[in-house]
């Protein structure tokens, strides 16, 4: 009996099944590298349009976490997406080298007590360790870049031009030096930017204190009143008791109401809406109201201060509410910032009795020598003392706190350098006052003039910058890039050479890096003068590092270019590294660094909770990519809508693996069917491929386009939804399950074969570019196999150029109604199969009663209808009425065919071939069988 199963054109590829990836993928790193594919990619692309994605410098300090990750992969998507789209997309990772983080790991190590130089050095190796580890892990992801010469904002170069934007800065006239409140941390001994601080709940004392009025009489008639014959009080509620001792005045809203009320404690200043919840918190029952007044009567009346020996007076300003509290807040312009630019405009003292160290200054009264913490119980007692205190109790209430040491910080006026958000004058190296626009109105219109992904981060950056106050820039720490001013020791003032003198301790940071300032004898620069001149020791908020890459790296490499066309980054960097470049950008250029902006979520569990040790929910990428490979991470992530927050758990990576394997699945069985088809000899013009082919070619040219136009739009999930659907669906559930009767029977050299072929090459072109991007070493797996050549890579082309059939649209209408009857019949077979009535839907032999226009596109299939429906039999009927329309089947009566399991009425019509059917001996033996539609 012979073997019919080996005339079959069985499918034959190397692309295995099973990806393997996590063993395959550093193979293929290592042919990346050894083909130094990146830089070919650069010579491929050079002249092409530029599109520049900026990056955004990770942190060099510890190994790479799952939202890295994110991050890093994100970005290569779309760096990849825009290389095949025919852009130079070069890529130049960096990283941030400076800060308090690092000075931190290396104190552990090394202890705190080390020479200057020595400490910084050793905190230059120490990120210089954790940059090769760092690049070591995005490379394993697949990224692709510039990774032999990232940009590291510790670079010599690099440092000297972070000095050089700061003297822009200056130059233009937005640095200013004052004394006011910043954030500060007692664990860091420095003040902190706002995208340093991050807010926790904390428990603190809540104190009600009345201030005396000072003058009674002054009050009474300002309020209408004949006379006030017992004391009155105006009265603050506050969670930070240690701040009274700097207390200069109490603010109350101009607009708001207050009232006068008589209780047994005397009279109380209370806000109107606040006083009844405020008399309760008091424990009076009922109060008499005296009197109704605005805010704006009472400013400049004086009170006393609760403890000390100071008239305070009553002031008017905007900030105050009424959500909590008595409608009154107290004011120390050294310990707020509404309380300090309120305090400008009266003109108070802006008075800091607080050290860097947290501690009172030894000769403040009351609480000198405690820190700001001990000095709270303190001060409680005291107002219990003199008979001040109205109320305490213990509040949980949100707190600004360290992001990094976790612990609270505190507001105190230091004398700091900002760069300002309202100045519009400065004086210039001419001794001029110049003006220059307020920075604040120019960055605003940058935020206008830029595109957001998604659109709602427009709101958020322009709400912060509306709202933020100056940027202080300066830190007291060793590690990080100087401030390299000279100040006259007597008047403060900057040496009027400020801009000269920046520059020449740039070039020597060039050559020698940040140490060149530290080690600078000031008379090296100044000669005589150097004695008048003090030389800074401040170094610059690490912010402003990664801040100014624009001006430091963007305009320095040669393959990039400025303004940048994207900045991509997490949502947290509206207050961070989006808004640093912005008002850099702003301040130096008049605009933002960039055209666009990206925001992504952060990864949670698959609950909903943020990944954390404690909880044992990490998800650690080096762990998916040596176990499941980095294809299945990136998978992972273009499949997520970044703009909310990514999960991932092992159930999610399991449901990623799936997907996988059925896109897997399917590039193997499209790469396997044109193993032996070459497109020089065996390319069919469109016109002559059968009907399905060529609809099939117009369902690939939509899924490209619209593919593509997701790409633009930065919407990797949709890219992925609609690549797996066209796997799955079309493919897999409709044109590759027709297509296998044709592939694997049909005559091997025969037109219908072929025809189907020059198909399945433009599909698996298309799918492999356009998964590229995604599926990177998948995709460079499959297009080795499809090329036949290791030497080529995928990204080294663009977008297939897929011929279009003439009939496109005429195709697309008339198979959108065949389709719709093969749902249906397969619906019906499959409940024929249910019952068990036939097996294989071979088995049928179907009947489709339709009226007109079904009638005619099905008969006008003959004798293919069958093969559309992978059925043995089929036949189209014409009805008049709805009524009469339907389906039916019944088992084919027919013998079985061994090679192509059809049942037909030809099965041993040749006395040498009694099992196989007509057309089966005509593929073999024949002419071949004649197909036109499938």
């Amino acid at each position: 009996m012979t073997d019919y199963k080996k005339t079959l054109n069985l499918p034959e590829t190397p692309f295995p099944m099973r990806g393997d990836l996590a063993r395959r993928e550093p193979e293929m790193l290592k042919r990346w590298q050894e083909k130094r594919l990146y830089q070919r990619i650069r010579e491929v692309a050079r002249g092409r349009p530029k599109f520049i994605l900026h990056d955004g410098p990770p942190y060099a300090n510890g190994d790479i976490h799952i939202g890295h990750a994110v991050n890093k992969i994100l970005k290569d998507i779309i760096i990849k997406s825009k290389t095949l789209a025919g852009f130079d997309a070069p890529y130049v990772p960096g990283w941030d080298c400076h800060g308090l983080p690092i000075e931190h790991q290396v104190e552990k190590l090394y202890g705190k007590q080390l020479p200057p130089a020595q400490f910084r050095e050793l905190c230059r190796q120490y990120a210089a360790t954790q940059v090769k580890r760092q690049k070591a892990d995005f490379v394993r992801l697949g990224v692709l870049g510039d990774w032999e010469r990232p940009y590291l904002t510790m670079d010599y170069k690099t440092e000297a031009d972070i000095i050089r934007a700061f003297g822009k800065l200056h130059r233009n006239g937005y640095l200013q030096r004052g004394e006011r409140p910043v954030n500060w941390c007692l664990e860091c001994g420095s003040a902190l930017a706002e995208a340093e601080v991050e807010y926790e709940d904390r428990i603190s004392p809540a104190i009600d204190v009345a201030f005396p009025v000072a003058d009674l009489g002054a009050l009474a008639n300002t309020l209408g009143l004949p006379s006030l014959s017992e004391p009155a009080y105006a009265v603050i509620w506050t969670t930070t008791p240690w701040t009274l001792p700097a207390n200069q005045a109490v603010a109350v809203h101009p607009d708001f109401t207050y009232v006068l009320v008589q209780t047994p404690r005397g009279l109380l200043i209370l806000a109107q809406d606040l006083a009844e919840t405020c008399i309760k918190r008091y424990g009076y029952e009922s109060v008499e109201v005296f009197a109704r007044f605005k805010g704006s009567q009472i400013d400049r009346i004086a009170l006393r201060h609760p403890f000390y020996d100071r008239l305070v007076p009553l002031i008017c300003g905007e900030h105050v509410t009424l959500e909590a509290g008595t409608g009154l807040v107290h004011t120390a312009p050294a310990h707020g910032l509404e309380d300090f630019v309120i305090g400008a405009r009266y003109a108070l003292p802006v008075d800091n009795p607080v050290g860097d160290d947290g501690k009172f200054f030894p000769t403040v009264p009351l609480v000198g020598g405690l820190t700001v913490w001990d000095a709270n119980p303190v001060v409680i007692r005291e107002l219990e003392r003199t008979g001040t205190l109205l109320r305490q109790e213990k509040v949980r209430h949100s707190y600004p706190h360290c992001w990094r040491h976790k612990t609270p910080i505190i507001f105190r006026a230091t004398t700091q350098w900002f760069i300002t958000m309202d100045t519009d004058t400065h004086t210039g190296p001419d001794g001029k006052t110049h003006q220059h626009r307020k920075l604040r109105e120019v960055a605003l219109e940058a935020v206008a003039a830029t595109r957001f992904f998604p659109s709602w981060g427009r709101a958020r950056l322009e709400g912060m910058i509306r709202n933020r106050p100056d940027w202080c820039v300066s830190r007291q720490r060793n590690w990080g890039v100087p401030i390299p001013f000279f100040v006259d020791r007597d008047s403060g003032e900057l040496h009027p050479r400020t801009l000269e003198l920046l520059e020449e301790v740039a070039r020597r940071v060039e050559e020698r890096g940040i140490e060149a300032w530290f080690a600078l004898d000031a008379a090296e620069l100044l000669g005589t003068e150097a004695d008048r001149y003090k030389k800074l020791t401040d170094t610059l908020d690490v912010w402003f590092d990664s801040g100014t890459t624009h001006d430091t790296v963007l305009k320095q490499h040669p393959e990039l270019a400025h303004p940048a066309d994207l900045y991509l980054e997490g949502s947290d960097q509206h207050r961070g590294w989006f808004q640093s470049s912005l008002l850099t950008g702003a301040a130096i250029d008049g605009r933002a660094p960039y055209q666009a902006l990206l925001t992504h979520g952060f990864v949670v569990d698959g609950e909903g909770h943020k990944m954390s040790k404690s909880r044992g929910n990490v998800i650690a990428p080096q762990q998916v990519a040596g176990t499941l490979g980095a294809d299945i991470l990136r998978l992972w992530v273009a499949a997520t809508d970044y703009s909310g927050e990514l999960s991932i758990s092992d159930e999610i990576l399991k449901r990623v693996v799936e997907m996988y394997r059925r896109i897997r699945n399917t590039l193997r069985f499209l790469l396997a069917n044109v193993s032996d088809f070459d497109p020089q000899r065996h390319a069919l013009p469109v016109e002559q491929w059968l009907e399905i082919d060529r609809y099939a070619l117009a369902l690939l040219g939509a899924l490209q386009r619209s593919v593509i136009s997701e790409y633009e739009r930065y919407e990797f999930h949709l890219v992925v939804q609609k690549l797996h659907n066209f796997c799955s669906e079309e493919l897999g559930a409709f044109y590759l399950d027709i297509l296998k009767d044709r592939l694997y029977t049909a005559a091997t050299e025969g037109r219908p074969r072929r025809a189907a072929q020059n198909a399945l090459y433009h599909i698996a072109h298309s799918l492999v570019r356009l998964f590229a991007p995604v599926l990177s070493f998948t995709a460079e797996e499959a297009w080795e196999v499809l090329t036949g050549t290791r030497d080529d890579s995928v990204f080294l082309h663009t977008w297939h150029d897929i011929p279009q059939p003439p009939d496109q649209d005429e195709l697309m209408a008339r198979w959108a109604k065949i389709r719709e009857v093969r749902s249906a019949v397969q619906k019906h077979l499959e409940k024929l199969r249910v019952e068990g009535e036939i097996g294989s839907s071979l088995q049928a032999s179907v009947q489709i009663r339709a009226r007109e226009e079904v009638y005619r596109i099905l008969a006008s299939l003959g004798d293919d209808l069958r093969l559309v429906l992978l059925t043995s039999h089929a036949e189209a009927i014409k009805v008049d009425r709805a009524e009469e329309e339907g389906i039916s089947a019944v088992p084919c009566p027919h013998p079985k065919c061994d090679r192509c399991w059809h049942y037909r009425a030809d099965v041993g019509s040749h006395p040498d071939h009694p099992t196989l059917c007509g057309r089966c001996v005509s593929n073999l033996f024949g002419a071949g069988e004649p197909r036109t539609y499938a």
